[in-house]
């Protein structure tokens, strides 16, 4: 008899490694080549057909984090067929036929504009004969911004900025985008009519609504002036001048009968999500022997809130086995949110379990969080991973502080705590782990 001496993988490093297998199953080259195919001039794309044959040209037009990954994963499906494109993303990717241009990320910049001005401009020229595949992605409210007429960069920056300190939900800045926008809310798909028109999203936002993700570019009007008034006021102490002057005297989207003509001839497939993540993420737990359990993928809220109640689920997993038995994983994905008071450095899966730490009062539970696009908030960390020997009980006062100053950044990093794996090509949202291990192993997490 021969008996396996392996040890078995700490609770830290289960924890990073189905995070790590979330992304790799969003990465966007897997997720092309699970959703699209050719054969010859058939094109398929999930539940669609199209003879590329029937078309004179196929161009690519898009953006957002994954959009040159993207890009790249289309010249290699269409091959010869594909035409030309642009797209413009934060990670570039090597491409031949489509024009990738570098953009920035969260807030909108000069090079953006330009790229979506000229994503626009050859939208135009599509028509009836031309077949358009748009890769949206999470990002591209930054990426693919163009203000409306009147609107100065400065102006959507500022109040862009302000929403996201704002602790404003994901929805209400993309509901203020849109009406600032003339290619977002639709506004790619109108610029290409009469062509025919796919678009490729992948979704980094609560419930994959198309009209959401990178501000709905290919999908119909969703967003009023007077919606997007009303949510400045709500959270912002002073709207530019310009601002208010373009929503004031912009018209509220067409009805879906004066719409019907420019979205007729309309797809869009979400190719991946924040389940896209979760899934992998769960199998790479129960290879580790570890039972997965998926909490939501729909978690908002202010991110030190919801970190304090994962973790206290994990502590209530090991004391006493629910809502699962340890050695468990629980998972869960979403977006939440800090409302920014101060100069302080960090980003909400950094904050998450930075105040995790609170409740974490016993070894055997790690808690991990990561936004999957790599870059949490405005730093170089994607998030962090956490345990009960991160934040000693001398320190707990400092850890405190560091909370109400929404500085998790250095605190974290002073402490090794960190998770830093570079801009990743993609974006399906935030992925959270809960690793809470076996009794044998609770004194080497």
């Amino acid at each position: 008899m021969t008996h396996d001496h392996t040890t078995p993988p700490s609770p830290r490093t289960v924890a990073l490694d189905c995070l790590h297998s979330g992304i790799d199953a969003a990465q966007p080259r897997e997720v092309v080549r699970r959703t699209l195919s050719r054969d010859g001039s058939t094109l398929t794309v999930a539940d669609e057909t199209f003879d590329l044959d029937d078309f004179s040209r196929v161009v690519v037009l898009g953006g957002g984090n994954a959009a040159g990954e993207m890009a790249a994963s289309l010249e290699s499906v269409l091959g010869d067929h594909l035409t030309d494109g642009i797209v413009v993303t934060d990670t570039p990717a090597e491409t031949t036929r489509i024009e990738v241009r570098k953009g920035d990320h969260p807030l909108p910049t000069e090079r953006n504009r330009d790229a979506a001005r000229d994503i626009l401009d050859a939208a135009r020229d599509a028509d009836e004969g031309t077949f358009v595949l748009a890769p949206i992605s999470g990002g591209g409210s930054a990426l693919l911004s163009a203000p409306a007429d009147g609107i100065s960069l400065d102006s959507f920056r500022t109040v862009t900025d302000g929403l996201l300190r704002s602790g404003a939900d994901i929805h209400d800045i993309n509901t203020v985008r849109r009406a600032l926008s003339s290619v977002k809310d639709g506004g790619l798909a109108r610029a290409a009519a009469p062509a025919r028109v796919v678009g490729l999203v992948v979704s980094d936002v609560i419930g994959d609504d198309p009209s959401v993700v990178a501000s709905g570019p290919t999908y119909p009007g969703q967003a009023t002036p007077e919606d997007a008034h009303a949510i400045l006021h709500d959270f912002l102490d002073a709207v530019p001048e310009d601002i208010e002057t373009a929503l004031d005297g912009r018209e509220t989207p067409a009805t879906e009968n004066e719409d019907f003509d420019a979205f007729e001839r309309v797809t869009n497939h979400v190719i991946a999500d924040n389940w896209t993540a979760l899934d992998a993420a769960a199998n790479r737990a129960r290879e580790h022997g570890y039972s997965p359990l998926v909490l939501s993928s729909r978690i908002g809220g202010e991110a030190s809130d919801v970190g304090r109640t994962h973790a206290a689920i994990g502590v209530e997993c090991l004391a006493t086995g629910n809502p699962i038995d340890p050695p468990a994983v629980l998972l869960s994905g979403g977006e939440t949110t800090v409302t920014v008071d101060g100069d302080g450095v960090g980003g909400p899966n950094q904050e998450f379990a930075l105040a995790a730490t609170r409740e974490i009062d016993r070894p055997g539970i790690v808690v991990a969080s990561i936004d999957t696009d790599g870059l949490d908030g405005s730093t170089d960390a994607a998030g962090a991973v956490v345990d009960h020997e991160t934040v000693p009980r001398e320190e707990q006062a400092a850890a405190r502080t560091a909370l109400r100053n929404h500085d998790a950044y250095p605190f974290l990093g002073d402490r090794d705590a960190l998770v830093e794996t570079g801009e990743t090509g993609t974006n399906v949202n935030d992925l959270r782990a809960v690793v809470v291990g076996r009794a044998d192993e609770s004194e080497r997490t």
